[in-house]
């Protein structure tokens, strides 16, 4: 489908290009903020709290209106998009941050295109965090609706009403490229951003090289110099949406994510909680109506108090880079980015696996890996070599290899390919090098309900190749 063609009217909505920062360090902060400073006053228990745009309120807390007047209601709020599985707030929680893409918003033809995601995880056990910036341009599986670009994954999801809209589709198409579960999903609105930065003093930055900038709004460039410097709100969003560089989106990831510590470092000042408790109700009021998520106002205050202790040499940084992709034309004439799914499986690896079981493999020899992760394997002969998968089968078992069963595939193939369900980088990378593989046909499919972790299609290039019985 081409990226233009939808016409569904949507709600004029702002984007924010980094809105990861006010989830994950300053968001949590307000809201617990927010009802610490009611806990002190006597009627919690009669009012309610404004639309979160998303969130979860309870019933009798308070409501304060735009003009500051406290009013009441009572239907409780109910979440947007997919419902996120119960957390109980001691397991690696991971979270998918949106921002949507400014330019669709401004033509208001359609659904939008996302133009930022962001992966974030808090292990509240090991009081570690990492989070991943996912190029808007990567050529991925979206579910239902073949291959394409992945920023089109959320606007598809809206056009289509599909359960869960944009949300669930966009969460389900990062699961299969990362190959993990994702719990929730957030977007804020970039007024947010500008407001929540004008509001903690600005952000300290060291600017490594002239840059120019776009302010939004007035179509005003800025030129920032190279040193340390304080920026509002205003050119933080703009130093953050900055894309003509020399390796733009990927210089513009790294960006992100500078700006996301020093946010992280500007919150963590003493002086600024303090100050904040004490204008919680106003500043609630200015930041809900730019936030839609399915986290609960619960868990957001629990992540908060897991976020603001995590040290920050805990926090694990990465970006899906020029490393990690090949730049190529897409079928319909698109400039596209292919993953090179080894590569990614790294860095989710590094950010995401569990650290109490990722060390101990690490250490092993690959064998020794494989064999530890367990991996049910299932062959198809998609090859015209008859026996081809059993006698691959045997082969494979008699190096250590957990092959389950065998069968033939739905066409032939030329090319073996391999299919990963739930996430076995070791299974994998011992099967590439031991049978000679190409790497480039791995796909991630995520999906925990298969009855394998690993199916591999063995095709033409594997017959010439295979050792015989």
């Amino acid at each position: 489908m081409d990226e233009q063609s939808i016409s569904k009217p949507i709600q004029k909505t702002h984007p924010l290009l980094l809105i990861s920062v006010i989830i994950a360090f300053g968001l949590a902060t307000l809201l617990t903020a927010y009802f610490t400073f009611i806990a002190t006053r006597d009627f919690v228990s009669t009012w309610q709290i404004t639309d979160l745009g998303g969130i979860n309120i309870p019933q009798n807390t308070p409501q304060v209106s735009a003009s500051g007047v406290i009013t009441d209601t009572t239907s409780p709020l109910q979440s947007v998009g997919p419902t996120p599985q119960p957390w109980d707030g001691a397991s690696r929680v991971t979270l998918l941050i949106m921002g949507l893409d400014y330019r669709d918003w401004a033509a208001g033809e359609g659904p939008p295109r996302t133009d930022t995601m962001i992966l974030l995880t808090i292990d509240p056990l090991s009081k570690t965090a990492g989070m991943v910036n996912i190029p808007r341009d990567l050529w991925v599986a979206i579910p239902g609706f073949n291959y394409g670009k992945i920023n089109t994954a959320y606007q598809l999801g809206e056009a289509y009403k599909l359960p869960g809209g944009g949300p669930e589709l966009a969460m389900k198409t990062v699961e299969k490229l990362m190959g993990i579960p994702i719990n929730f999903y957030a977007q804020i609105d970039f007024n947010a951003f500008v407001k929540f930065i004008d509001e903690i003093g600005g952000i300290k930055l060291d600017i490594k090289e002239p840059i120019k900038v776009d302010l939004l709004g007035d179509n005003t460039q800025k030129k920032l110099k190279p040193g340390v410097q304080v920026l509002n709100g205003q050119i933080a969003l703009a130093y953050a949406r900055a894309r003509y560089t020399e390796n733009g989106d990927f210089d513009r990831a790294r960006r992100q994510q500078e700006v996301v510590m020093a946010i992280r470092n500007q919150m963590l000042r003493f002086d600024n909680l303090p100050r904040m408790i004490a204008k919680a109700p106003i500043l609630y009021q200015e930041f809900s109506k730019g936030i839609r998520t399915n986290l609960s106002l619960d868990q957001v205050i629990r992540l908060a108090w897991f976020a603001k202790d995590i040290p920050e040499e805990n926090i694990k940084q990465a970006i899906i880079g020029s490393d990690q992709v090949t730049f190529f034309k897409s079928p319909d004439g698109l400039d596209a980015l292919k993953p090179m799914p080894d590569q990614i499986r790294i860095i989710r690896d590094q950010l995401f696996a569990d650290t109490s079981t990722q060390s101990p493999l690490a250490s092993l020899a690959s064998v020794d890996q494989m064999k530890a992760e367990g991996a049910k394997v299932r062959i198809l002969n998609g090859s015209a070599s008859p026996g081809l998968a059993a006698s691959t089968m045997d082969y494979l078992k008699g190096q250590g290899v957990n092959v389950v069963d065998t069968g033939n595939a739905d066409s032939l193939y030329n090319v073996s390919e391999i299919y990963d369900y739930t996430g076995k980088p070791y299974t994998l990378k011992f099967l590439i090098d031991l049978m000679g593989l190409n790497p480039n046909r791995i796909f991630s499919r995520y999906d925990p309900t298969k009855d394998v972790d690993i199916v591999i299609i063995v095709g033409t290039d594997w017959a010439n190749k295979a050792p015989s019985p």
